[in-house]
């Protein structure tokens, strides 16, 4: 047995030399990676665009908690004044932000803890530019965003 092993390992060997049997075996090589590469720079892009608009969600999460936190009312008492926010203000500051600087993103909460601070969540959906067939509807995508009132 291990000497037909032998011999067909020798046979198998010599047509090589010969070049018999390989033709087109690169070629089919070579398609084979350029496939795999060009998935891997598709998969890529999307990646990348996710990220970009999580990123972009972020900033407008930011913004409003900002714009949220601006919307304080001025109370003055015995000790001094004082920036006090409602729950009310904070979502009619974001509210018109978001309408006027980010169409496609919804608010989902605008309020004011505790009175000093406005916390934003605000959500959007993001479609893939490229390889649709994975991800045919988008991902939801959401941030929070916390400011904070400083008044002195």
């Amino acid at each position: 047995m291990g000497g037909a092993m032998i011999r067909a390992a020798v046979a198998r060997i010599g047509m090589l030399r010969e070049g018999g049997d390989d033709d087109g075996s690169v070629l089919l090589l070579t398609l084979g990676y350029a496939m795999l590469a060009l998935a891997v720079i598709l998969v890529c892009v999307d990646a990348t665009s996710l990220y970009l608009a999580q990123k972009d969600l972020d900033a407008i999460a930011d913004a409003a908690a900002l714009a949220g936190a601006d919307g304080f009312h001025l109370r003055v008492d015995e000790t001094g004044p004082h920036a006090e926010l409602t729950s009310a203000g904070v979502r009619a500051a974001t509210s018109a932000l978001l309408g006027e600087a980010a169409p496609g993103v919804r608010l989902v909460s605008a309020e004011s803890p505790d009175g000093a601070a406005s916390r934003v969540t605000v959500a959007s959906t993001w479609h893939p530019p490229v390889l649709t067939v994975f991800v045919p509807q988008g991902w939801e995508l959401g941030a929070t965003a916390t400011s904070r009132t400083a008044f002195r």
